[in-house]
């Protein structure tokens, strides 16, 4: 079978048709061609714009409803509307307002039949813009027709889907990455003459498909595959009416202006040519199964370039590496072409979204770039131009991507079962098994919620929040009760849970399996304040005598067992401000009555590790420790507008509601690191939240925030404090190396 990528058809603000009818409409029905418009929004909605006497002008929101925006998408081509919004939701339009008090049945074949105060009579301002949501689902031979231009090249492309068809020697490599492009207009599968084909029509092709680069496949006849040449002559012929015009910088081929008209001549159209034929260069994380035996020698460099926060795969909050140092992007001026290229970039095919607002977490550190301006063929974000002088931008405009990835069949291959919804249920697996695929389990010994996390995000259900070791509650498919996977280790990047380390045919599951995970879509995602804790490091010596309750929990070096009650322990002390930026709030992993008491301090420990505080050496050998466990998780503080939800007052609920910080204060006990016995030099400090993973969040990668750290016998300092990789020790030249990756 042919794989199918099927594309909801993109309305750009030019796209100038309307659907053909056998209706009639009655005479003296005003001519009118509606588009969709506005900024930061899907191709399937925005600001309803009417073309009318010439101009194009706006619709009032007033008496605006569901079934006047059905007549609007189903104009368009859509099947039919999700819902409207006032207010100017796609930002203000220009010009006149055509419609006001606009009434309609949902029955009416146009806009313009509907019931209005008439054309250009208003009292509405711009900022009453009404627009729509359309369902992303294309009304089945959609025609282009357009009754105010003679000019076809000025329509988009409007087709109902779109597909590669591989030829059979290709359809067993996952991802297809080349193969006829066939679009399905009228019901009917069709292909494209390649007469007027460019590259930069494959580019836009593969990047809808979620490959970041296109071969130069058909720019002559001869270059065109023997496979596809001898298929091509053997295959009855359809083509497709219009050629393809695109400048390579749309998001899919929907975007694209049709090209001159094809006369169709039965077999003798398109005679001196072929069907267009595409091939794509995947992404290395996407590479065809069949190359993985070929190794190659690359050599490791520091991305510049990186998504966090999302919860899929070719999704995330856009950070960049300068000075040695990840920070944010502003999302003035942030558009798809600068979303693209860091789609690309990274491996996937263009974006499909670029999202502003920190809609995808808000990040932590410095804004690098801001007000970028991409022209959408830079090979980097950091060949991007920008504003260096711009300030005032906050993380709340932190921008994100959503980008096109290739189908690899992912979710075929994994399922839940038994839950209550889709979002959860026992872990089931395909593997092939004597011949042939067979689903069956995955034994719980080792699972946590990485695992999970690598569950979620293979189905596409979003974050983990849970990951469960028994789900004797989840009754599955009685056929899958077999354990086919043991022994599952995951960090938590891989694509599906297949790439994560775990037994072979050998399967070890002491337990004898009925363990299983769950997943749901939303978690928290704790980051600490980086300049707070370099800020508030100092030195204090205390008498042994006054840290009796800190001794019993051990947050001393291991020296004070024997240490007289008349020495002193040198303390390195700081504050630590936790942040969650996550899309759910982080609630300790215990519930109430399980939470320990300990009477020295006379509090409950919700988590009996929440943090490790680490004095490392150069190299990463630890000299010096503490711990600090999370005796009172609460909101100290949040953003404006943000109500604290948890305070550990009077055996209270814990835990950190998203938009609030939780501070420790240098003043606490524990919060700090015995480096009584440590010798002067320079060190590492580290800190690690959350260092067990025993709470699910969307990003671990920004749970560790180092220092480097000089000790000189007497006092100590701090600086360089920013957040990293736990995996990587800062000695690593990678991270030691202080280059200007941002000129």
């Amino acid at each position: 079978m042919p794989v199918l990528c099927c594309f909801a058809a993109l309305l750009s603000v030019w796209a100038l048709c309307q659907a053909q009818s056998d209706t009639q409409l009655p005479p003296g029905t005003p001519a009118i061609q509606l588009r969709l418009a506005g900024d930061k929004r899907k191709h399937y909605e925005g600001r309803v714009e009417v073309y009318y006497s010439g101009e194009w002008g706006t619709v009032c929101d007033d008496d605006f409803s569901i079934q006047a925006a059905s007549v609007v998408c189903r104009e368009l081509g859509y099947v039919e509307a999700v819902s409207w919004s006032p207010s100017s939701k796609y930002g203000r339009g220009e010009g006149r307002i055509w419609l006001d008090n606009v009434h309609c049945t949902g029955q009416e074949s146009t806009l313009a039949q509907c019931q209005s105060n008439g054309f250009g009579v208003s009292d509405c301002k711009h900022s009453e813009d009404v627009g729509v949501v359309c369902s992303q689902r294309r009304i089945p031979g959609f025609k282009f027709i357009s009754t105010l231009t003679n000019n076809i090249e000025s329509l988009n492309v409007q087709v109902e889907d779109v597909r590669f068809r591989a030829i059979y020697s290709q359809r067993k490599r996952i991802p297809i990455s080349e193969g006829y492009l066939e679009v399905k207009d009228g019901g009917k599968w069709r292909q494209i003459c390649d007469a007027e084909w460019t590259d930069m029509n494959s580019r836009v092709v593969c990047g809808m498909f979620g490959f970041p680069g296109e071969k130069g496949y058909n720019t002559k006849f001869n270059s065109i595959s023997p496979f596809f040449r001898l298929l091509a002559k053997r295959r009855k012929k359809n083509y497709w009416g219009f050629g393809v015009n695109c400048t390579g910088n749309e998001a899919s081929l929907h975007e694209c202006k049709l090209g001159h008209q094809v006369e169709l001549k039965g077999n003798l159209t398109c005679e001196k040519n072929l069907p267009v034929v595409v091939s794509c260069v995947p992404g290395r994380a996407f590479a065809p199964s069949h190359a993985l035996g070929f190794s190659k020698a690359y050599r490791v460099e520091q991305p510049l370039v990186r998504l966090r926060g999302g919860a899929n795969i070719g999704e995330g909050r856009v950070e960049v590496l300068k000075n040695g140092e990840w920070g944010t992007v502003c999302d003035d001026s942030w558009n798809l072409k600068a979303a693209t290229v860091v789609c690309r970039e990274l491996g996937f095919g263009s974006a499909k979204e670029a999202l502003s607002g920190g809609r995808l977490g808000q990040g932590m550190g410095p804004v690098h770039m801001n007000e970028v301006q991409c022209s959408g063929f830079e090979k980097s974000l950091t060949e991007c131009r920008f504003n260096r002088n711009s300030l005032g931008c906050s993380h709340e405009e932190d921008a994100a991507v959503r980008c096109h990835v290739p189908d690899m069949g992912f979710k075929k291959r994994l399922r839940l079962s038994g839950g209550r919804n889709p979002s959860e249920g026992r872990v089931e697996v395909l593997v092939e098994k004597n011949g042939s695929l067979v689903w069956g389990t995955v034994c719980s010994e080792s699972w946590g919620t990485i695992e999970a996390g690598v569950v979620c995000r293979q189905l596409g259900l979003g974050f983990a929040s849970n990951a469960f070791q028994e789900t004797w509650y989840w009754h599955g498919d009685g056929s899958a009760d077999d354990v086919v996977m043991s022994g599952v280790r995951c960090s938590g990047t891989e694509l599906t849970l297949n790439q994560c380390l775990h037994h072979g045919k050998h399967l070890q599951c002491p337990k004898g399996g009925g363990r299983f995970a769950a997943g749901v879509s939303s978690a928290p995602d704790l980051v600490l304040n980086a300049q707070v804790v370099e800020h508030t490091t100092y030195l204090e010596d205390r008498p042994m005598y006054v840290l009796q309750c800190a001794h019993e929990e051990n947050c001393l070096s291991s020296s004070a067992a024997t240490a007289t009650q008349a020495s002193y322990r040198r303390l390195l002390r700081f504050s630590s401000q936790i942040h969650n930026n996550g899309q759910s709030d982080f609630r300790p992993r215990a519930a109430h009555h399980s939470w320990i008491w300990h009477e020295c301090h006379r509090h409950y420990h919700s988590m009996e590790v929440f943090t490790h505080y680490d004095l490392l050496s150069l190299n990463g050998t630890k000299v010096a420790e503490g711990h600090k466990a999370s005796f009172c998780l609460e909101d100290t503080q949040c953003e404006e507008g943000i109500e604290k939800r948890y305070e550990c007052a009077n055996f209270g609920q814990q835990g950190i509601t998203v938009g609030c910080w939780d501070t420790y204060r240098h003043d606490i006990d524990c919060q700090w690191i015995d480096v009584t016995d440590v010798m002067p030099g320079d060190y590492i400090f580290q800190v690690v939240i959350n260092p067990n993973y025993e709470v699910a969040e969307s990003d671990y990668t920004n749970n560790v925030l180092k220092c480097r750290c000089r000790y000189d016998g007497h006092r100590i300092w701090t600086y360089n404090c920013h957040i990293g990789e736990r995996s990587q020790p800062l000695s690593s030249p990678l991270l030691l190396e202080n280059r200007s990756l941002i000129q």
